[in-house]
């Protein structure tokens, strides 16, 4: 069974002010955290979608293993990312079962969640597989292929947090205290790097 991992690193960080997938934690930058968690697994393919800053993250993050694609519509929110990036999956490898979308600010993301998604998915038979953290649900989060077409169709800001909604029963949690720890602003990076 074939799980395909999206890394959704499009945005152009508003809040701040410069590319977040390529600030630095413990001498790597966030984006190449992300990515080394997902070639740790045996998932296959690993499409990153760039947009705002994509030539600037594409030289300085270089990852063989991995397909890096630009999404020019980036700035139709995360939707156009999440559909893009499953697009692009299903391109190159027609016979995805799963995907599972990521982001590429969580610092402490390891190869064990994203394996994690895939066995309780497995185990339990529920078709989404999301992370709790922080009294919500988000990133990483697995999607069976019975979701690929409604993924494919979404529209808007708020990425897929509505199919968690619609389809609350063939949806299942696995804990991720540390998801929550995000970087979104100069303050919440400057709280990382001192241990806050």
């Amino acid at each position: 069974m074939s799980t395909a991992i999206i890394i959704l690193a499009a945005g152009n960080s508003s809040r701040l002010g410069k590319p977040k997938q390529l600030l630095t934690y413990q001498g790597q930058a966030l984006i190449d955290i992300t990515i080394a968690a997902s070639v740790k697994t045996k998932f296959h393919p690993i499409v990153i979608v760039l947009g705002a800053y994509a030539e600037e993250i594409k030289q300085r993050s270089a990852v063989a293993e991995v397909f890096y694609v630009v999404n020019e519509r980036w700035e139709n929110g995360m939707s156009s990312s999440i559909s893009f990036g499953l697009q692009t999956a299903l391109a190159i490898e027609p016979k995805i079962e799963n995907a599972i979308f990521t982001v590429a600010d969580q610092v402490h993301i390891k190869a064990e969640i994203f394996e994690q998604l895939n066995s309780v998915h497995q185990s339990t038979l529920k078709n989404i597989v999301t992370c709790a953290y922080a009294e919500t649900t988000g990133t990483p989060t697995l999607f069976n292929k019975k979701y690929f077409e409604e993924l494919l169709n979404l529209t808007g800001e708020t990425g897929a947090k509505q199919l968690l909604k619609t389809h609350g029963d063939d949806t299942v949690n696995i804990p991720f205290e540390l998801g929550k720890i995000d970087i979104d602003t100069e303050a919440d990076y400057n709280n990382l790097i001192n241990n806050r």
